[in-house]
């Protein structure tokens, strides 16, 4: 059965959406620093099945959310999320987003590089630095890589990745 090129654009909207909306009704009751950021997420999926451009203005767009909602300086989201989307297009022709270890690779790495990015820029104190690098971001980016390996395994047909076995 083969699937037409629109049909499968519809389907991968459909998973950002149901990532965006557990993001915003779901997370909240987790309550935690180490809930699992399905935004980013979201965006590293369109980030790892687009061109570095494309990724970069969906991460732009992405991280204005995030900045909206977020006692962080203003932009250091947006900056953030930039360039990460950015940075996880142009790595899909490094690395092989095919490898289900690979995806959750890139999934930590995200979550970490933003959270990395966004202090640097909102001026964290060090020792509030280090404490948030080295255990909540951590423990952030697990949470997401989780996560986002059980939405890939779930939905692998619907956004077209084929995973090593």
């Amino acid at each position: 059965m083969t699937i037409s090129r629109r049909e499968r654009r519809w389907r991968v909207t459909l998973v950002i959406a149901l990532l965006i909306a557990a993001h915003f009704y779901v997370r909240p009751w987790l309550g935690s620093r180490v809930a699992p950021d399905l935004l980013l997420l979201a965006m590293m999926l369109v980030a790892i099945r687009s061109r570095p451009g494309t990724a970069a203005v969906v991460g732009f767009l992405i991280g204005l959310t995030t900045d909206v909602l977020t006692p962080a300086r203003f932009g250091a989201g947006a900056l953030a999320h930039t360039v990460v989307g950015y940075l996880a297009a142009w790595g899909r022709a490094v690395f092989f987003p095919d490898n289900l270890i690979v995806n959750a690779g890139l999934f930590a790495a995200g979550v970490w590089a933003r959270n990395l990015i966004v202090l640097l820029a909102s001026g964290a104190a060090p020792g509030e630095m280090m404490s948030s690098l080295l255990l909540w971001s951590t423990l952030q980016a697990i949470t997401t890589a989780l996560v986002g390996v059980v939405v890939v395994v779930m939905f692998r047909n619907w956004l077209a990745i084929r995973l090593d076995e």
